[in-house]
């Protein structure tokens, strides 16, 4: 539970993050990361490579 400490109220870890840690992002992050990058390639496919 906060309490106050030197006039600043003082959170634990959980009570600062207000939820569960679920892990979502780091898949949202490995699926954009690999859009990207097809996306690179297919960009760099059409430019420079093709006819």
């Amino acid at each position: 539970m906060a309490h106050m400490e030197n006039g600043k109220t003082v959170l634990t870890g959980q009570e600062a993050r207000e939820g569960k840690e679920l892990g979502v992002m780091r898949y949202v992050l490995a699926i954009s990361l690999a859009l990207a990058v097809i996306a690179g390639i297919v960009i760099y496919t059409i430019f420079f490579h093709g006819g």
